[in-house]
């Protein structure tokens, strides 16, 4: 039953996910077939999109906002900015700061997430794991991402996209980041892996 409720959730999720995308695309009078050709981005894959067929992901999102001209969160459906309504309320915890853009329990959640500083604690913490898979993209500052074996940073305008059973980390590497951050299903639930028991000694 869980698990019947929850596809449900996803799929009104993903169905106001297109139809905000197809809304977007008639307000500016363009054409699927001119879209496609803004994107690079076949026609039967945006069709799929805004029919709610298709899941949503960073690699389809950015090339139609960039193609609109408009906020990706614009497109996940997140509040205008100063919006005084706004009622979802920023979880605070340690120098990093969350705050919802909407979505449902057990569906796809966006977040604008800022870290006001790297944390020298955190930088020896465990890689974590979670199930679900997990997007961001970064809208000011720098952020260094651990996923697995690899070590990036990532600056303004930049995304990475990971199943988040891969052990990961992050954190601001030289001042204040602001990013977004979208998670598929069970995306909250984490856990820090074990570390391997050190064999006894002498």
């Amino acid at each position: 039953m869980a698990e019947h409720e929850g596809a449900e959730e996803m799929d009104t999720v993903l169905a106001e996910v297109g139809a905000r995308l197809r809304s977007i695309r008639k307000d500016r009078g363009a054409t699927l077939a001119g879209l496609s050709e803004a994107t690079g981005i076949s026609v039967s894959t945006l069709s799929r999109l805004e029919s709610g067929h298709r899941k949503p992901s960073l690699e389809l999102l950015l090339p139609i906002a960039r193609a609109h001209q408009v906020p990706l969160d614009e497109l996940v459906g997140a509040p205008e900015v100063g919006d005084p309504r706004v009622r979802s309320k920023p979880i605070v915890r340690n120098n990093r700061t969350h705050l919802s853009l909407g979505g449902q329990p057990g569906g796809l959640q966006a977040y604008k997430v800022i870290i006001q500083a790297p944390d020298p604690k955190h930088e020896h913490a465990e890689q974590r794991t979670h199930e679900g898979y997990e997007w961001l993209y970064i809208i000011s500052g720098k952020l260094r991402l651990k996923l697995a074996h690899h070590d990036v940073v990532l600056g303004p305008g930049e995304a990475a996209e990971f199943d988040t059973r891969v052990p990961h980390w992050f954190d601001a590497v030289d001042g204040p980041v602001e990013m977004l951050s979208l998670f598929g299903p069970q995306g909250e639930r984490m856990h820090v892996r074990a570390k391997p028991k050190r064999a006894a000694e002498g």
